[in-house]
């Protein structure tokens, strides 16, 4: 009895140290420290986005990529040097941009509070409020990550997934940070405001593994319509597509209803209908209302937001998000 008693004490004592662990991270965190911080965050959000709405797309991929490696702990932000390949120099991290919107935004909260705000906050406040500035759902934000000092390229590699990912690679990856199936779906809705550059899907494109230059997986007139209007050869390097064309401006479910017309950019994009439990899930998306899609997806973000987020003691307040301090 009195070893089954200190057990109950032990657990008692974890529970209570994950429990003070995870009160770390929460709503209006900076409420005392840095009053202003938010609404400095929302403002210029508010007033650079609607000019730029692209960058809404970009910086909420930026915040995925970045919780996908060592957690949500601004890693993704900082610079290479000589001794260290950074995340942002990773190949999944080539594309991404936007990095200068959330140095300036940094850099005025700094001016307001020196040394309280950490990058991945402000990386996770940027991405959601460039959402809703683009008229996409709104969903909860609590505050407390501390920023994280490791930053290597090769962890990007290993841990974010391709654009040519299957399902099976997916799933994995997403479980592997402790995302499901529904997550994963609801996750790939971003691509609804989506822009990519040729290269990332030129091989669906120009060299299919099907017969003859068929792939089962895209409906060829939208195959033909990107070669002839789009990425012409398989060498170009610039041009960008709409993930979700006539409708990439919008957050909206015409992404899912373009999956099941085999019209996803992305290999990893039509690997979302080679499953059963997936493709049910998109399903019963474009069966519901955007109210509900909106709900749905909200949830997976804060669920995405806070993983393996370092708090308390661990890691440290980046004076700059491009270097780790001295």
């Amino acid at each position: 009895m009195a070893r089954m008693g200190c057990v109950g004490i032990i657990l008692l004592c974890i529970l209570g140290f994950l429990g003070s662990a995870l009160a770390d991270l929460k709503m209006d965190f900076y409420s005392n420290s840095c009053p202003k911080a938010e609404k400095i965050v929302l403002d210029f959000v508010n007033k650079h986005i609607p000019n730029a709405p692209s960058l809404a797309a970009t910086i909420i991929r930026m915040h995925f990529h970045d919780c996908f490696v060592r957690g949500c702990d601004g890693s993704v932000l900082v610079n290479s040097t000589s001794s260290n390949h950074a995340e942002k120099d990773g190949t999944p991290n080539l594309s991404l941009r936007g990095f200068d919107f959330i140095d300036r935004v940094k850099t005025l909260l700094e001016a307001e509070c020196p040394g309280i705000v950490s990058c991945a906050d402000v990386l996770a406040l940027v991405a959601r409020d460039s959402i809703v500035a683009t008229g996409g759902p709104f969903w909860k934000v609590p505050t407390g990550r501390r920023d994280g000092v490791i930053s290597r390229s090769s962890e990007a590699l290993s841990n974010i997934p391709g654009p040519n990912s299957n399902f099976t690679t997916l799933q994995t990856l997403f479980a592997n940070k402790g995302l499901n199936v529904k997550d994963l779906v609801l996750l790939s809705g971003a691509h609804t405001i989506g822009i990519s550059q040729c290269p990332s899907f030129s091989d669906r494109l120009y060299n299919f593994t099907g017969v003859g230059d068929q792939d089962p997986s895209l409906d060829s007139e939208y195959a033909a319509n990107l070669k002839a209007n789009k990425c012409k050869t398989p060498n170009d390097t610039t041009t960008n597509v709409e993930m979700d064309p006539g409708s990439f401006r919008t957050f909206d479910l015409s992404y899912y209803s373009l999956l099941l017309k085999r019209r996803g950019l992305f290999e990893s994009d039509a690997a979302l209908i080679t499953n059963s439990t997936s493709k049910s899930f998109i399903t019963q998306l474009l069966q519901g209302s955007l109210k509900i899609f909106f709900l749905e997806f909200a949830s997976s973000m804060e669920k995405m937001g806070q993983i393996d987020v370092k708090t308390g003691s661990s890691g440290e307040i980046r004076k700059q998000c491009a270097i780790v301090n001295s």
